[in-house]
């Protein structure tokens, strides 16, 4: 199944000056690009969840009140030493799909 990039997602990329597609690779959800076109980072495993995907699912009442939120602060534990690094995929990773 095709991965759906969310409005929030969306509103994330452009704050950070970039546009996004889905992904050409199958194994990713979406492929992120400069002001000039150029491809930039691959990012989002399919077959995971993302912030914004768990929030629509918490709005459905598919999951509790505030599961969202425990995932986003779970996610940025867990990959902590790589989000920080600008231009990499991981970066691109946190600040649009977290």
């Amino acid at each position: 199944m095709a991965y759906k990039i969310l409005p929030y997602s969306y509103r994330q990329a452009r704050k950070m000056g970039v546009s996004i597609k889905p992904s050409s690779n199958p194994k990713k959800k979406i492929d992120v690009f400069d002001k000039s076109g150029n491809k930039i980072a691959s990012i989002g495993a399919k077959g995971y969840f993302d912030f914004p995907t768990y929030a629509k699912m918490e709005m459905q009442g598919k999951f509790p009140e505030g599961y969202a939120s425990k995932r986003r602060r779970l996610y940025k534990i867990r990959h902590a030493k790589t989000i920080d690094k600008q231009n990499k995929n991981a970066y691109f990773a946190d600040k649009i799909l977290w």
